[in-house]
């Protein structure tokens, strides 16, 4: 019979092993359901007593410095876990709380371009790209398409002694070194826009915000590639060619839409194809120049294509990826 604190090392040690990026604790009327979601999809690891359960996610609670006795209002708290950070949400459902604990191997933040899985062509237009000194290159796709490790692995690639890179974040997922990291607080008033003025202010060469969510931050990115930075960015779009038209519909000019975008990226993650079956996982990608396609460019479904004609993926996880709805 496990103690509350052995049982929970064992569910976290376990995720861990499978390389699971999310451990799932999901009340039920009659047990506490545990799931592991491991390669982008949801997969059951085991039920526990009802009895333990309360005891379980009071665990949690304290493991990240959460109130354990609110259980009427959603909280949301971060720890380490040997080499993973652990970031957990609670959320009260008509079982009992319902927790989330995301799993974020450092290992992951330190991946290089090369790694992403991009193909020779996409790769050598990107890095042209990134290697201009402003204007703005967005990065989309679906929630959990991995544009925050691409972006991530974009920064340490143009990290150097003489640039200041300073991004803002919601959520920071890994601590990159040698990079200035803000961490947005809606409650104290820190926004994406109110962070990105004043960033402005700090001399820095490169920026990247986490997400263009608003008219407001989308007007201070684009004032920002205007007047000599290079910023990065991410925003929800099915692909790359619907990108500036999202800009344009949060109410930005054209013009300054031409002007400032000068590259895409559009990407989802499918599951590699190994000796052991679905393993792992693989970027695919379509790389743009500017704000529309050229015929030279590749889009996702011809990477997927390519992909697939080398092994390195299915069919079916290339169709289940792309037709995914962001």
């Amino acid at each position: 019979m496990h103690s509350t604190p052995a049982l929970l090392d064992q569910i976290i040690n376990k995720a861990i092993s499978l390389k699971a990026s999310d451990i799932h604790f999901e009340p039920r009327e009659e047990y506490l359901r545990v799931r592991f979601r491991i390669d982008g999809l949801l997969q059951d690891c085991e039920t526990i007593h009802k009895q333990k359960e309360a005891s379980l996610i009071s665990r949690i609670k304290v493991m990240v410095g959460l109130d354990i006795a609110e259980n009427r209002l959603p909280q949301d708290g971060r720890t380490k876990f040997d080499k993973i950070d652990i970031r957990v949400s609670s959320i009260p459902t008509i079982h009992g709380q319902k927790v989330v604990m995301r799993l974020l191997d450092r290992k992951h933040a330190l991946l290089k371009l090369e790694d992403l899985g991009m193909q020779e062509q996409d790769l050598a237009v990107y890095q042209k790209l990134i290697s201009k000194r402003n204007g703005i290159i967005l990065v989309t796709g679906p929630t959990g398409s991995g544009k925050t490790t691409t972006l991530y692995a974009t920064l340490s690639a143009l990290n150097a002694k003489d640039t200041n890179i300073t991004t803002i974040e919601d959520p920071i997922e890994y601590q990159l070194p040698g990079i200035n990291q803000i961490q947005v607080n809606t409650k104290a008033g820190l926004t994406f826009s109110r962070g990105l003025r004043s960033i402005l202010r700090q001399d820095p060469d490169i920026i990247m915000v986490g997400e263009i969510r608003d008219l407001e931050t989308a007007k201070i990115a684009i004032q920002a590639a205007l007047t000599g930075h290079l910023v990065f960015s991410t925003l929800h779009t099915n692909d790359a060619a619907s990108a500036p038209v999202r800009l344009m519909e949060m109410g930005i000019d054209k013009y300054l839409v031409e002007a400032c975008v000068i590259g895409i990226v559009a990407q989802r993650l499918v599951r590699k194809l190994t000796s052991q079956g679905l393993k792992g996982r693989v970027g695919i990608y379509e790389v743009m120049e500017g704000i529309k396609p050229k015929s030279s460019m590749k889009f996702m479904s011809d990477d997927g294509e390519q992909k697939i004609k080398l092994g390195i993926t299915t069919r079916e996880e290339v169709a289940r990826a792309i037709f995914l709805e962001s």
